[in-house]
């Protein structure tokens, strides 16, 4: 499998991401009014903006949203060429291609931050410059929990908690980029004695030193 290929799975991911976000700010209303329920008040289209990181955290402003995004096209400078290296060192097909899924999700994001200002004129108010100050579109919203803890429960009862993720396609191919390495560490990380017949021999060669010298002692 040649190595652009990899980058193939990342532009897939830029354009699901770019249309859905397109789709979602031409034609949904945005906030409630424009809520489309999907699996009933479970999960929903919810057009909404993110102006900063995760979890609407910020950077302060007027230059925090710049710095940002300058770091977001650095780390997806270094992730691009960290999968021509992996390439280069045969890392197994899944691991690079769950890279390439966080890739395409990051530059999906970055597309926003640089651009939507001017696009979609969605800067902040009193941004000093629409570009680089563009805010992310969500509209994936799984709405897990909203209420309040159970007065029993020790130091958290009676505490109002609200679960209710918002996030867009590209949040949704990094975090699903970022399990299956977790699930398949495993078999990504695990052919090395494969790999390197050599180490494996030297493994087993010290493995009949120690019995050898185990069965010299007895």
């Amino acid at each position: 499998m040649k190595y652009w290929k990899y980058y193939l799975v990342a532009l897939l991911v830029i354009v699901i991401d770019q249309l859905s976000k397109w789709a979602v700010h031409r034609y949904m209303p945005m906030g409630m009014p424009g809520e489309i329920p999907l699996l009933g008040d479970w999960f929903k289209l919810h057009y909404t903006l993110n102006p900063g990181m995760a979890f609407g955290v910020e950077l302060p402003p007027p230059y925090g949203k710049i710095l940002l995004t300058s770091f977001r096209l650095v780390a997806v400078t270094g992730i691009a060429y960290y999968i021509y290296k992996l390439w280069k060192q045969h890392a197994p097909n899944g691991f690079i291609v769950c890279v390439a899924m966080i890739l395409g999700g990051a530059i999906g994001n970055v597309i926003d931050s640089i651009f939507y200002g001017v696009i979609y004129d969605n800067s902040p108010f009193g941004s000093p410059t629409p570009w680089f100050h563009g805010q992310v579109i969500d509209m994936l919203y799984v709405d897990i929990y909203e209420g309040f803890l159970p007065m029993s429960w020790p130091l958290v009862g009676g505490t109002h908690l609200s679960l209710w993720p918002i996030f867009n396609i590209a949040d949704a191919a990094i975090f699903v980029g970022v399990v299956l390495i977790l699930v398949f560490q495993n078999r990504f990380f695990g052919h090395h004695a494969q790999a390197h017949p050599l180490a494996a021999d030297d493994v087993a060669a010290a493995q009949a030193r120690r019995d050898a010298e185990a069965s010299e002692v007895a």
